[in-house]
């Protein structure tokens, strides 16, 4: 998402250093977060996103000459960098695609230390706590959507290097993500951001949480909403039932709850455009939040909880505490070779078992309700979220049920023939929010048909039935049904190891840990194991909004 590069940025000059917590001695220095921010001219940090290369080049040169000063033996009164800067010097020494704003970066932060300086350094070695490092920046280091993102948000955040293993879904995320928070709409641009960040608390998601803390900052919204629910405006706190349902148990949305929200007699009153826009925005918040906690992104080097100001020693961890790795170490690495080759042997004979045999309406129905009501168990429950989470989360308790609990009445099925995306929430979306119903739809198109024809090893492998396994295993879990699709697949293609992350990332993502991410699929890419990832994310969203835009029609008739 889109945050400012230069907020904050400058040195600081009164009488005298201000330890750091974790200080290694009174001769390092940096400022405290309550100082002001007076020195490196902001400009030349947003100049860096320019499109020009002389232009990036002159204000490289300006910024290294305002830090140089900074830490001058001339600067009167003990002159140090602010902390701001200083992050800002980690994150672009660290992620920004231009190998010469990150050499100076990382030469500046060198500099200031030698002038006893206390530097922060990052806690984490990439995006992820799952992947390798080296493995992302192989495959993603020369894409040119990185370097657009860098000049167009002004930096290139962990879950765009991530989603960059599949540079046409990551496309069209990005342009659908900057039409929610930054074109023209309904709501105020603070208040998208702060719904976004009242949805990432649903899931205990400090990452996004933090990334639009930024961005509703940035857009004018006042900082004691980000302390408590209760400093916020009546109308937002009044989308906390919704919210919470649409994170944990969309299908018990009705339409009493969209009548609670816009008829005349509401107090205070949302329009339907204003509503359904806030719904997008929460959804796309609850399924994000999926794969940040799905992939193991490792906080911002800027974040919370992404960067430290004590010296490192052998006894630092490789990933953040923050991390969802942090919990779990590497499960052993089985051949899973011999998982590839049955997968392939299964897929083969369920092609050949659907060609020969033909399926009764009361069959199918039977194999949806097995797989609906099977017990998969989901990973360890977390500890407590971070405080800056949980300040913003109403009813911590209310968490996702399984739709239909074995031995219990479950609510009724929603049938897609009655109610889809394709012949009613589309066409829906796009009239009460003009164009946001194409670009869902395209989304949601991309991660449908995205496919490189492999599976691990085997190259020129038709994957679609897979692909559909995952996305319909999902809508399954949701308690949306499918008449024409054998749920027998499911079973056949879906391993348990895969529906145990499967379910903790669609249901519960903040108890995702990497030993269930490292079960599934020992022997296939990372690259793969992200692909899943995008359409449970996908596929979750979808389902959420199906949900809230079926109780907005009824609303409506």
């Amino acid at each position: 998402m889109a945050t400012n590069p230069v907020a904050g940025s400058g040195c600081q000059a009164n009488g005298g250093p201000t330890p750091a917590v974790g200080s290694s001695g009174p001769s390092r220095r940096h400022r405290s977060e309550s100082e002001s921010d007076a020195g490196p001219n902001v400009k030349s940090l947003a100049r860096l996103c320019s499109r020009d290369a002389e232009e990036r080049a002159a204000a490289l040169e300006e910024l290294s000459q305002e830090v140089l000063a900074c830490l001058g033996p001339k600067r009167p009164g003990s002159a140090r960098l602010s902390k701001q800067t200083l992050l800002q010097l980690l994150r672009l020494s660290r992620s920004c695609p231009l190998q010469e704003v990150r050499g100076r970066a990382a030469e500046l932060l060198r500099s200031a230390e030698e002038q006893g300086v206390e530097v922060p350094r990052a806690l984490a070695l990439g995006p992820s706590a799952f992947i390798p490092a080296k493995q992302i920046l192989k495959e993603v280091s020369h894409q040119d959507i990185l370097l657009e993102s860098f000049l167009s948000l002004g930096r290139v955040d962990h879950i765009t290097m991530v989603m960059a293993l599949h540079h046409d879904y990551l496309s069209c995320f990005l342009k659908t993500q900057h039409a929610l928070f930054e074109l023209d709409g309904p709501l105020p641009r603070h208040w998208r951001h702060y719904i976004a960040i009242m949805a990432a608390a649903r899931h205990h998601c400090s990452y996004l949480v933090q990334q639009h803390s930024v961005g509703f900052l940035e857009a004018g919204g006042e900082e004691s909403w980000l302390s408590s629910l209760e400093r916020a405006p009546t109308k937002l706190r009044s989308l906390q039932t919704l919210n919470k349902l649409l994170a944990h148990r969309p299908w018990l949305i009705a339409q009493q709850h969209i009548q609670e929200l816009v008829c005349p007699g509401a107090e205070p009153r949302w329009s339907l455009a204003e509503l359904i826009h806030a719904v997008i925005i929460m959804a796309h918040a609850h399924s994000l939040c999926s794969f940040v906690w799905g992939c193991g992104i490792n906080p911002e080097p800027d974040h919370i909880g992404g960067y430290t100001f004590r010296p490192s020693s052998p006894a630092d961890v490789t990933h953040s505490p923050h991390s969802p790795a942090h919990e779990e170490g590497r499960s052993e690495f089985s051949d899973g070779a011999m998982e590839v080759e049955a997968l392939m042997k299964r897929m083969v004979e369920l092609q050949q078992q659907q060609e020969d045999e033909e399926c009764t309406q009361e069959e199918m129905v039977t194999r949806f309700e097995r797989e609906r009501s099977e017990s998969i168990p989901t990973a360890v429950v977390r500890g407590a979220p971070p405080d800056l989470v949980l300040c913003l989360v109403e009813d911590p308790e209310f968490r996702y049920e399984d739709f239909a609990p074995r031995g219990e009445q479950a609510p009724p099925t929603m049938r897609a023939q009655d109610y889809s995306w394709e012949d009613h929430g589309f066409s829906l979306v796009n009239r009460l929010l003009p164009d946001m119903g194409q670009l869902l739809d395209e989304k949601f198109q991309v991660v449908s048909d995205l496919t490189y024809h492999r599976i691990a090893m085997h190259e020129g492998v038709d994957t679609h039935t897979l692909r559909k396994a995952l996305w319909n295993y999902i809508h399954c879990l949701y308690g949306i049904r499918y008449d024409d699709y054998d749920y027998g697949s499911v079973n056949v293609l879906l391993e348990r190891s895969l529906k145990v992350f499967v379910k903790t990332m669609a249901c519960h993502p903040e108890q995702t840990v990497v030993r269930v991410y490292n079960a599934f699929w020992r022997h296939f890419r990372h690259s793969e194991k992200v692909h899943a990832n995008l359409i449970v994310m996908e596929a979750r969203l979808q389902a959420a909004l199906l949900y809230t835009l079926r109780a907005i029609t009824h609303y409506m008739r």
